[in-house]
């Protein structure tokens, strides 16, 4: 009979040139920023020290104080360029009133 495998983690960044994945053993009680701290991934990205944690569990964003479980995957993400509402009313007050139907 195989032994059962040790609790263990993922932290994930990526950027548009490249991303990193940091397996990690699950220490009782770690939150989510212990994480970030023990894969020392602000070595490799510096722009993480830089701003405050904003970091999701599978896509879901969490506090970094959040203890973290088994087989979860730890995401820092990085700040939008620009915020997706504001581009879409940009988009649509270039656009206007074209393409729109009126009905009689």
């Amino acid at each position: 009979m195989a032994a059962d495998p040790e609790p263990s983690i993922e932290v994930v960044y990526a950027r548009p040139d490249r991303q990193r994945v940091v397996v990690l053993a699950l220490r009782p009680g770690m939150t989510a920023a212990e994480a970030v701290e023990a894969a020392d991934l602000a070595r490799e990205f510096p722009e993480i020290a830089a701003r405050p944690l904003e970091l999701g569990i599978f896509g879901q964003r969490i506090d970094p104080a959040r203890v973290v479980r088994d087989g979860d995957r730890v995401e820092v993400y990085r700040p939008l360029p620009e915020d997706p509402k504001d581009r879409r009313r940009r988009s649509a007050a270039a656009v206007g009133t074209a393409g729109k139907s009126r009905v009689r």
